[in-house]
């Protein structure tokens, strides 16, 4: 199977559960010719300026124009991360964010773990890169009236992708082929 090429170098931003073997964006990766991931933290994983921080340095590795990708608690991270750093960004797919405020199934931080890492209050300012957040219907972490707001709060384009869950191998999403095209559509 032929790589997807792309101009810009795509960064896979993973969420709290990181990289996952089915995951779409672990086989996104396989299939792109020019990317990178966030690693894996080796600890403090709640930590979100940790996370920022890995986002920051794998971003100073690469050259030229980049394409955010990130799912889930992922999406997150990089609201944290514009907040907190200028770079020339091309644009970002924001897959799936959770609701901070939301009640989270067992086996999930809980909203005050998560607070008490740095993660709420969520950054509600305009992303300085166009951006796209792809929502779902029936995510049982996130509503759709939940991710509407987001995507307002950072000027971002919404798509509701319909009942897809939390777009995540549970939810029955390995390869997840509308990632290739909303990266090619950020690439142009």
């Amino acid at each position: 199977m032929d790589k997807l090429q792309t101009a810009a170098t795509v960064l896979i931003v993973p969420g709290l559960r990181e990289h996952v073997a089915e995951h779409w964006q672990t086989l996104l990766e396989a299939r792109l010719s020019k990317v990178r991931s966030v690693p894996p933290l080796e600890a403090d994983k709640l930590d979100c300026a940790a996370r920022v921080r890995a986002i920051e340095h794998e971003l100073a590795q690469i050259e030229g124009r980049v394409i955010l990708v990130a799912h889930s608690a992922g999406a997150l991270m990089v609201a944290h991360w514009a907040a907190r750093h200028s770079r020339p960004i091309k644009g970002a797919l924001l897959a799936a964010p959770p609701d901070l405020d939301a009640s989270w199934p067992q086996g999930y931080p809980t909203p005050e773990t998560l607070r008490a890492n740095g993660w709420d209050p969520l950054p509600t300012g305009v992303l300085p890169f166009r951006s796209i957040v792809a929502g779902s219907s029936n995510d049982h972490l996130a509503s759709l009236e939940s991710v509407t707001r987001m995507a307002r709060a950072w000027d971002s384009e919404l798509v509701n992708l319909g009942e897809v869950g939390h777009l995540n191998p549970a939810s029955g999403f390995g390869h997840w082929p509308q990632a290739e095209a909303f990266i090619l559509e950020l690439d142009r």
